[in-house]
């Protein structure tokens, strides 16, 4: 494992973020709200992205060019980890020993993100929740830390408003679960603040309230230890 690096501070830049396995940009927007220039990669095309885009294997692109940001954020795909996969006995990849081992590599600090099944893989994760941010709804994501950062686990209000059963409709007084083919796109963009996506965005985002959170501790840290922009 290789060890943060300081190099030179840029006046007036703003740090710079890579967004591995960026899908539509949930992520991206919140760290672009907390203040950092935002570079997406994924292996699929992304017209929806909402910021500089790069088509590439995530992993590959982050052992070769990590080390040229500021902070990495990486999701590698949760479907190996979701329970209604599982259930379809559908098999996806696991990749989040190699996109860790891509992230350590890259002597940044970083957070990698999964779903609630992924837990026993990952390294004491902080878990956000809609509630925290006061969103209506929950989406819990877990959030693995490294290089360096390191994030508080915020206060985890009750869950008092009852969800839609999955992938249906949202009746009155209820939060949607935002998953599968569900109904209420309009909605759902709404509620996690994505107003640019669609439906196959919309099932896998985090919310980008959640991202500005982190991004603002990630600025905080670059800001404090002297780390600044790479030459």
């Amino acid at each position: 494992m290789t060890h943060p690096t300081p190099f030179r501070r840029v006046r007036g830049r703003r740090p710079r973020l890579l967004d591995l396995f960026c899908c539509q940009g949930g992520a991206a927007k919140g760290y672009a709200d907390a203040g950092f220039d935002v570079t997406g990669v994924d292996k699929d095309p992304q017209p929806r992205y909402p910021h500089r885009f790069i088509q590439a294997d995530a992993i590959a692109y982050a052992l070769e060019h990590g080390a040229r940001y500021d902070f990495i954020h990486g999701s590698p795909p949760c479907q190996h980890d979701t329970e209604c996969q599982r259930i379809q006995g559908n098999d996806h990849p696991d990749l989040i020993a190699p996109t860790r081992t891509a992230l350590e590599r890259s002597g940044r600090p970083w957070v990698m993100e999964n779903v609630r099944g992924a837990m026993p893989k990952l390294r004491e994760p902080v878990m956000l929740c809609g509630q925290m941010f006061h969103l209506d709804n929950y989406r819990h994501r877990f959030f693995e830390t490294g290089g360096g950062f390191t994030l508080d686990q915020p206060a985890h209000p009750e869950h008092l408003v009852p969800q839609a059963k999955m992938g249906r409709p949202v009746p009155p007084g209820h939060y949607g679960q935002f998953v599968g083919n569900f109904s209420g796109v309009d909605l759902a963009r709404r509620v996690l603040g994505v107003p640019w996506m669609n439906r196959d965005g919309i099932r896998e985002c985090i919310p980008p309230a959640y991202t500005e959170h982190i991004g603002r501790a990630a600025v905080a840290l670059l800001a404090a230890s002297g780390l600044g922009v790479a030459a």
